[in-house]
């Protein structure tokens, strides 16, 4: 999964996921313009094996993280990267299973269609419990993420999940014990994850996880 080479870049002229805008308006009669662009809504579902006691995450390569990581020297137009210097690793995260809002359905069936192509289990709509719509980002884009989580167990496990690969999506699931997760929320190391996924994690923590241990 994180085996890349050939890496480059160049300006994006067109696109069929982000559209680029600059808005123009006043603030207390101030003129101002700000760069902006557009993404499709999204829904992320956290998902537990509540037998075992194990979250159901992802890990993908992700080459906007891969770039945002690279020198500016690296970022040159038609450069090519060093990749034995820049491993694709550094663009590898951790997420919830998510995927864009594209389809004319109801935001449930989304997250029941991620759930079984990413990770592979088969869970029925009423399982799914909608926890909290919130704004992904703010400084540019401005998106929207549907939060929703569900219990599984193994019998529920229809397929090795993984994605679509004729969308190209390579992705490997993995499991977390609950105490990793307690200790990836309140420890100060840093995470290459998005900020839905500690907040997902907050989330279940408080609301749905088992007590921790006594001392």
């Amino acid at each position: 999964m994180d085996k890349i080479e050939d890496v480059c870049s160049e300006p994006l002229v067109q696109s069929r996921f982000v559209k680029p805008y600059l808005m123009h308006y006043k603030q207390n009669n101030e003129a101002k313009t700000w760069e902006l662009v557009t993404l499709h809504e999204s829904v992320a579902i956290i998902i537990y094996n509540k037998r075992r006691q194990k979250l159901v995450l992802v890990k993908q390569f992700r080459p906007a993280v891969y770039f945002s990581g690279l020198p500016s020297s690296c970022r040159k137009t038609g450069e090519q990267v060093d990749t034995t210097k820049y491993p694709g690793s550094s663009g590898v995260t951790l997420e919830l299973c998510a995927g864009i809002v594209d389809q004319d359905k109801p935001l449930v069936k989304i997250a029941q269609q991620e759930v079984l192509e990413e990770c592979g289990y088969q869970v029925p709509v009423e399982a799914l419990q909608k926890v909290k719509t919130f704004r992904a980002g703010v400084g540019v884009s401005g998106d929207r993420q549907n939060l929703f989580y569900v219990e599984v167990n193994d019998k529920m496990k229809v397929a090795q999940g993984g994605g679509l690969a004729e969308e190209g999506e390579m992705i490997d699931v993995v499991e977390i014990s609950v105490e990793e997760v307690r200790a990836m929320v309140d420890g100060p190391e840093e995470v290459t994850s998005p900020a839905g996924l500690l907040f997902g994690l907050s989330w279940f923590l408080q609301h749905k996880a088992p007590p921790a241990p006594t001392p």
